[in-house]
């Protein structure tokens, strides 16, 4: 009897072999019944046979076992996607949700063989079909799980984000009241000063991760363009950076003009990023330049600084979420996610413009923001 065959004639013997095995992992498994803990393990096998059953040549069966092989049965990756789904939600780790298939692909060649009577060659063929359905269903499966994960890790960080707002304003707004009813000596003005700036330096935090979580949760950055000059904005901006730095060096240069169609809290965010970036990435000797060119259809700004350069490989990920720089992973203190230059990025994106990055040691780094003046 061919192994298709088998599958679909003793399904219910292999699934209550599968819920015997669930049984077993617990804690998760401890809370669930019968029809959770078999799950869609009959849906998944009579799919696998389906799968072996159809027409393969070996130019197809060489791009399947790279990933790459066509949709033959879409049945087979619905069922295992929904399996890594509830699994997930029910409570099971992933190398758990594995070992199911792993026992799944045991008990199915175990049982299989036992029933044979005589070898036949085209039985090895059979268990090549077998493995191959199987492994498409681990891999949809752990593709589902992991984005379960991923999804349950991002609502736990908006909602983190979002309420650690209130404590924050509660911090700022106490220090306001402080330095307006409280008479301080030099040296309590110069705590709540730190205290402001440490409460200034988290909201940004916040602030980032907030947007990290909007954009990793499928929502797009949202805008709301209006009439505004970009010169104005990086004015602004160098003054709240330079506000609680004594040695801050930083310069605006403008040619042209630099009037557009913005939205003015964003672009805020854009500049503060880029230009904390250069400031705490800078040499103190040498100012932060920020460079403003207007022209018929654009603005474009660039933000420049000397100091430790750039690494060429690493030039094409500074722009990912969660990624620090070199100086920061060995060791120097700071007050960045790794993401401020993750939302510069969805800024521009959202203006529709464009932003590339250049650093060597003898020229310095270079952040080019090209913004059209209608978004």
């Amino acid at each position: 009897m061919g192994l298709s065959e088998f599958i679909v004639l003793h399904a219910e013997r292999i699934v209550d072999e599968w819920e015997q095995f669930a049984e077993t992992l617990t804690p998760a498994a401890d809370s669930l019944n019968r029809t959770q803990l078999r799950d869609h393990a009959h849906s998944i096998l009579l799919a696998a046979a389906q799968d072996m059953n159809s027409r393969q040549s070996a130019s197809e069966q060489a791009a399947k076992a790279r990933g790459e092989g066509p949709e033959k049965t879409p049945s087979l990756d619905a069922a295992a996607a929904s399996h890594g789904e509830l699994r997930h939600t029910v409570g099971f780790d992933l190398v758990q949700m594995t070992s199911e298939f792993r026992h799944l692909r045991a008990c199915v060649i175990r049982l299989w063989v036992d029933s044979l009577t005589s070898p036949d060659l085209d039985y090895f063929q059979d268990m090549i079909r077998f493995n191959e359905a199987i492994d498409e269903a681990l891999a949809e499966s752990t593709a589902a799980y992991a984005e379960q994960v991923n999804r349950s890790r991002d609502i736990f960080l908006a909602i983190l984000g979002h309420d650690l707002r209130a404590p924050l304003q509660a911090v700022n707004m106490s220090t306001e009241m402080l330095l307006r009813k409280v008479p301080l000596d030099s040296q309590g003005l110069s705590l709540v000063g730190n205290i402001k700036n440490g409460a200034r330096h988290m909201g940004a935090m916040v602030r980032d991760l907030l947007e990290f979580v909007r954009s990793r949760l499928g929502n797009s950055l949202p805008i709301d363009p209006k009439p505004m000059n970009l010169a104005d904005a990086a004015q602004a901006a160098i003054d709240e950076a330079c506000a609680g730095r004594p040695d801050c060096q930083a310069h605006l240069h403008v040619q042209n003009d630099t009037q557009g169609q913005w939205d003015r809290g964003r672009i805020d965010q854009m500049l503060q990023n880029l230009i904390g970036n250069a400031l705490q990435h800078g040499l103190n000797s040498q100012a932060v330049t920020l460079t403003l060119k207007g022209t018929p259809d654009s603005v474009e700004l660039s933000v420049h600084n000397y100091g430790t350069p750039i690494p060429q490989a690493a030039l094409g990920t500074v722009f990912d979420p969660l990624v620090r720089s070199a100086t920061e992973e060995l060791g120097n203190t700071s007050t960045s996610l790794g993401l401020g230059l993750f939302i510069v990025k969805e800024v521009v994106d959202a203006h529709q413009g464009t932003i590339e990055v250049t650093s060597s040691e003898a020229a310095g780094t270079t952040f080019t923001v090209v913004l059209p003046r209608q978004s």
